[in-house]
């Protein structure tokens, strides 16, 4: 029997949320805060990145601000650019609202009464929008963060950009677990749309993935796994929830500042930092970007230098690394063999040649065995045998028939040692190694040569 108390109870709450419902439905945005800019006019005077045309538009907070801007005619992106104009710095695009789905001139960026933040292009097509209609937004604000943000009455955040990263991560933004904030690099400096990488936080790893046509699935070329065991002990137990960049002073040395990753796990509920870079003055302006190139950047800004102000102070592959930028699928672009971070020669059935930007892998367009051979290549890896375990085979000529009979394979790699295959569904960079027991078997059209080819 239902007693009198827990009637009252469940009366109250249901008021309660009634109340909120109609609070919400209710809360609108001031006319006054309300607008609509147009794309149109003439375009900015000052150097930004990709060497963009841009118009700015009011919405700013010193050194961000909202702009319309393009790399071709008539195919503009709605975007934060950070900078400052005094010093005619290179600004950056830190933010991208419509990434691959550009408008026009004479487009529309509007915010209603309703809280619903949409740009449009000038046939009303909808391009991108905020999905915030009548869920209580009263304002829009960009914050001295470059997180521009729409919010209720009590400041609660109804919508942040911060949630929804392009290609760039700024100081105090996260990316989370489940691949609800990847990274995902720019195509090229013209085109812009999703280029082929991407770094991911899983749940015991962050991972940078190399995505090609040819491949049903994107290939991994760094992770972050050893920070773990380095800083942890082990994520085994648990999993990783987000990852925020901070900036930090040295409290010791009282005049450097860090770039820190802060990142949480479960299990029990755990939080560790880690220093990834440094600087002589405050660097809250700064930014990680995944290149178009693949590589991770930090970049921050020096206010103390004229002219351009932006200082890389971290790269992840570079001279100086570990894995070194043979580890960047497409160091030797199209197809290569990468020796001490320089392209060293192109690959041919017929031997190495000296390597040039036309090295290409030789094209087999058939899938009939009989069509096709392998030429091999001693003292080779792929970038993605690095991070991958492969799989185990009872010998080369299993590895080898995986890849005869995947028509879409274009060689495989083989581990002696321990039997490890791994089949390479697109191939650019190869990498020099050491070891006698790792080799690369490249498949070829039969009628191209004998020489190296194993039948």
């Amino acid at each position: 029997m239902t007693s009198p108390n827990s009637i009252l109870v469940t009366a109250l709450l249901l008021l309660l949320s009634f109340q909120l419902l109609y609070t919400i439905s209710e809360a609108i945005v001031p006319s006054a805060d309300t607008f609509s800019y147009v794309n149109e006019g003439d375009f900015g005077e000052y150097i930004v990145e990709y060497d963009a045309d841009y118009r700015t538009l009011p919405p700013f907070s010193n050194p961000f601000q909202l702009c319309f801007y393009n790399t071709t005619p008539n195919t503009f992106t709605l975007a934060l650019r950070m900078g400052t104009v005094r010093s005619e710095s290179l600004m950056r695009w830190v933010w991208e609202a419509n990434r691959g789905n550009p408008v026009g001139e004479n487009a529309t960026l509007t915010f209603g009464t309703d809280g619903n933040l949409v740009l449009a292009d000038s046939d009303g097509r909808i391009a991108w929008q905020t999905n915030t209609a009548n869920k209580g937004v009263v304002g829009l604000q960009v914050l001295p963060t470059g997180n521009m943000v729409l919010h209720d009455g009590t400041g609660t955040f109804i919508w942040q950009s911060f949630d929804s990263p392009t290609d760039t991560l700024l100081v105090g933004q996260s990316l989370r677990a489940g691949g609800a904030s990847n990274l995902v690099s720019r195509a090229s400096a013209e085109n812009n749309i999703d280029g082929p990488y991407s770094l991911v936080m899983e749940p015991k790893r962050l991972a940078l993935y190399y995505k090609s046509a040819n491949s049903p699935y994107p290939m991994l070329y760094w992770t972050s796994v050893e920070w773990f065991t380095v800083d942890v002990g082990s994520v085994t137990n648990g999993s990783l929830i987000n990852l925020t960049l901070t900036s930090v002073p040295d409290t010791d040395e009282g005049f450097l500042y860090y770039l820190t990753f802060d990142y949480y796990i479960t299990n029990p509920l755990s939080g560790w930092n880690r220093n990834m870079a440094f600087s002589r003055y405050n660097n809250t302006l700064s930014y990680l970007r995944l290149g178009i190139d693949g590589n991770l950047k930090f970049y921050t800004y020096n206010p103390n230098v004229q002219g351009v102000s932006w200082e890389l102070v971290y790269t992840f592959l570079d001279r100086n690394s570990i894995e070194g930028e043979c580890q960047l699928p497409e160091r030797c672009e199209k197809f290569g063999l990468c020796e001490d971070n320089q392209c060293v020669a192109c690959p041919t059935p017929f031997g190495l040649s000296g390597w040039s930007k036309d090295c290409e892998a030789s094209k087999v367009t058939s899938c009939q065995a009989s069509d096709f051979g392998y030429f091999k290549l001693d003292g080779v890896d792929h970038f993605m045998t690095k991070y991958t375990t492969g799989d185990w085979v009872s010998n080369q000529w299993d590895c080898e028939s995986k890849c005869t009979k995947d028509c879409n394979c274009m060689g495989y790699f083989y581990h002696t040692a321990d039997s490890r295959c791994w089949i390479a569904y697109d191939l650019k960079t190869l990498t020099r190694v050491g070891n006698s027991t790792h080799f690369a078997y490249i498949k070829a059209p039969y009628n191209l040569s004998l020489n190296g080819i194993r039948l």
